[in-house]
């Protein structure tokens, strides 16, 4: 029993406008220099819209679903792998210097 729930475009484009100013709401109140750690440690969020793009590339039947399929699935990976980036040099710069010599 595989039901498919339809959201109207209108609904869908006031849920992304919505989403859109709590999360610049939110991330307006974070300090700057909370604001690497706190998108650092969201890197699992990224996994999850990889995850929710390939879904939809799955069930992309015309060309133009597929082409907006492929950019999620692209733009998705290119934003999980540069958090890790971002993580793993933000890591650098507290390890002390002796540490980095060997």
């Amino acid at each position: 029993m595989d039901q498919i729930i339809q959201i109207d475009g209108f609904i869908a484009l006031y849920i992304f406008m919505l989403a859109g100013f709590v999360g610049h709401e939110i991330i307006g109140k974070v300090p700057a220099i909370l604001h690497t750690p706190l998108m650092s440690g969201s890197n699992f969020i990224h996994g999850i819209v990889l995850v929710g793009a390939m879904v939809a590339l799955g069930r992309a039947v015309t060309p133009l679903e597929q082409t907006i399929g492929f950019i999620g699935v692209f733009l998705g990976a290119g934003n999980a792998v540069g958090g890790y980036v971002v993580t793993e040099r933000m890591l650098e710069m507290f390890k002390r210097s002796k540490d980095k010599k060997s």
